[in-house]
Formats: structure tokens, sequence, C-alpha cells
């Protein structure tokens, strides 16, 4: 009985979580090193505020910010390398059973909501966008389609023939569909903040 045709790696899924996963540990790693500058020094005015609607230190000092008790950014610090782990793994050819993915499309879920209560947060309640924030925002609403598309397409999560087919479909679609989640974002941020006027005067702030 002949060997049957090894199953092709999903090179360009694994390379994808490896970039949202470093860029996601940048992005964590920039606010908690303004995070403790902060706790050693209050005067301290953190890098990334660039103006009165962008900049970080308003997230970092409001509780919004430590949610859990302790800094946000120390969230990341813990799980996107572990993003940028499975991506590698995926890369080398490494194959994990159902539960595993099952686990990994629970908790990129969880990183989805509780990034869509930060931006709510940041629109309606703080009035501020945070550079590094919307960084983390960036890579988590793609990096939760992606394993999640790729978990149906695949069959980790138990689904029909014609959901896996359309899953496999809309996999080719996740650039158009992040861009989409990105402008709903943008709008909402226009219609309650006034956002773009206000970045565009931070900006010519900043380089006078």
């Amino acid at each position: 009985m002949p060997d049957s045709p090894p199953q092709s790696r999903p090179v360009a899924f694994a390379v994808f979580l490896i970039i949202a996963g470093a860029l996601g540990l940048l992005a964590a790693f920039e606010l908690s090193v303004e995070k403790v500058l902060l706790l050693a020094d209050p005067e301290h005015v953190p890098a990334c505020n660039v103006g009165v609607l962008v900049g970080c230190g308003v997230n970092l000092d409001s509780w919004q910010g430590s949610v859990f008790g302790f800094p946000n950014p120390f969230i990341g610090i813990a799980a996107w390398p572990v993003v940028i782990t499975i991506g590698v793994a995926v890369l080398a050819g490494a194959r994990f059973p159902r539960w595993f993915w099952i686990g990994f499309n629970a908790g990129v879920l969880g990183a989805l909501v509780f990034v869509g209560w930060l931006i709510a947060q940041s629109i309606y309640v703080l009035d501020v966008l945070c550079p590094w924030c919307m960084l983390t925002w960036a890579v988590t609403i793609p990096t939760f389609f992606a394993v999640t598309l790729f978990n149906l397409r695949e069959g980790h999560v138990p689904s029909s023939g014609r959901v896996r087919k359309v899953s496999a479909e809309l996999f080719k679609w996740i650039p158009l569909i992040t861009v989409v989640c990105y402008a709903i974002v943008i709008v909402l941020a226009q219609a309650q903040m006034n956002a773009i006027p206000r970045v565009l005067i931070d900006l010519q702030n900043l380089f006078r």
C-alpha cells in the first residue's frame, strides 16, 4: 500500500502568526517599559505622548489600563510569545491535536473581546488614541480571523463540509475583512472624537 502524500504546511498562516506575534510583543514591550517608568517617576512623560488626542499616558494611568490588577501590557508580554512559538512550530512542520487548536482559538477570541472593550473605552471614555495600543488592536483583529478560519477550514473546530469550504474561501479575504474592521473603528473614532482633524493637528505640532 503506497504511503499517503504528506499534507502541505500552512506556510502563509505560520508566517502571519510569527509577524503578528512579533508586532504585538513589540507593542506590549514598549507599553510595559513606559508603565514601569511612570511607576518610578510620576512626572515621566511617555515617548508615545504625541498630543492631546494621541498618547499612551492616559491609558496607562487609567483603571482600564490595569483591569486585572496589573498593567494590561504584561498580558501581551506573556501571550504574544506563545503566538510566535506556535507560528514557528507550524512552520517547522509541527502537528497539534484538535484540543490545542480549540484552546488557541478560545484564547484569541478572548483577546478580541478584550481589545474590543479597550477600543470602546479609548473612544467613548478616555477620549485618547494610544499608538502602541492601536498596534495591538491592528494585529489582534486579523489574528482572530486567521486562527478561526484556519481551524474551520482544517476541521479542528467541528463543522460541516459547507462551512469548511466557505471558511477556506473567506481565509483568502482576511486582509479585506481586517481593513473593513479598521474602517469601522476609524468611523466610530471620527464620529465620537472628531479624530482625524485632531490627529493631524497633533502631528503638525509634533513636527514643528
